[in-house]
């Protein structure tokens, strides 16, 4: 993960407006606003969801941000400007860190900045981010979140009149699918199709994780030792390895197998490639 505070140019505090973080693996990007921020400092492209009082920008609405920052990949010359740059293909981040994130558009940029640079009161905005998700039956989700709070919600119910959403909530097949999104933004089924942590957080209702509830979280969720090395592409020599140096946790052994949380081991794959 990589954190920048995006500023102006010509505001000689450096104050920041926003900040840009980018996850690397997924190559996906998301823009956090400050809490009291000034729609007129802020972007303009951002300044409009600051007004409707929203302080975090979608994976998709954060790429467009970023694109109008870049050269289009349909430009005609790309590929003489990629090789000028020293660069294999067309890649938004690098192309981005060209220039700072400057564009002629206006007189923002980037300045790369630490996780504890940011400002204390993201630290409760992250604490509501989601740490996994479980389908469950009747288009509803087991949502687990950073804070400790486990919500069950109806994803029919706040969905229902959204078109793109549509096939979703028709085909079990597809609503099982869902995914986390990088930082644990949300939920998503590709990246027009998301559903924000504050969204899912504020239509929840807490409950008690019943039998069936965790019947499905164990379908879902746990992953044997084969699989476990399928994910992480490794043998089950190094998963054992692994084990002994405290690294993976299994929640449950036997003498011919042991049970893993998906959500551990994919958080271990992403920690081996970033």
């Amino acid at each position: 993960m990589k954190i920048f505070a995006i500023r102006d140019d010509l505001d000689s505090t450096k104050k920041d407006v926003a900040y840009l973080i980018y996850y690397e693996r997924d190559k996906q990007f998301y823009i956090e606003l400050p809490e009291h921020a000034d729609p007129w400092e802020t972007p303009l492209l951002l300044s409009s969801f600051l007004k409707r009082g929203e302080t975090t920008i979608n994976a998709y609405w954060s790429r467009i941000w970023v694109q109008q920052r870049i050269i289009p990949s349909n430009r005609q010359n790309l590929g003489q400007i990629l090789k000028e740059n020293n660069l294999d293909e067309y890649d938004e981040f690098c192309l981005l860190m060209l220039a700072d994130g400057r564009c002629a558009q206006d007189d923002y940029y980037l300045a790369p900045i630490r996780e504890e640079d940011l400002p204390k009161s993201f630290l409760r905005r992250f604490q509501k981010k989601v740490e996994d998700v479980v389908p469950l039956s009747e288009k509803q989700l087991l949502v687990f979140f950073r804070d400790g709070a486990v919500k069950k919600c109806n994803i029919e119910a706040i969905l229902k009149d959204e078109i793109t959403f549509s096939l979703i909530l028709r085909d079990n097949s597809i609503f099982k699918s869902v995914r986390l999104q990088p930082g644990g933004y949300g939920v998503y089924w590709g990246e027009e199709n998301t559903v924000a942590d504050d969204v899912l957080y504020d239509c929840g209702k807490d409950v008690p994780l019943s039998l069936e509830d965790f019947r499905s979280f164990v379908e879902n969720r746990v992953v044997t030792t084969t699989e476990a090395a399928e994910l992480l592409e490794c043998s089950r020599q190094n998963i054992n390895d692994l084990i002994q140096r405290n690294k993976l946790h299994p929640v449950k052994v036997s003498p011919k197998n042991k049970l893993f949380l998906k959500s551990e081991i994919l958080q271990r794959k992403w920690m081996q490639t970033n």
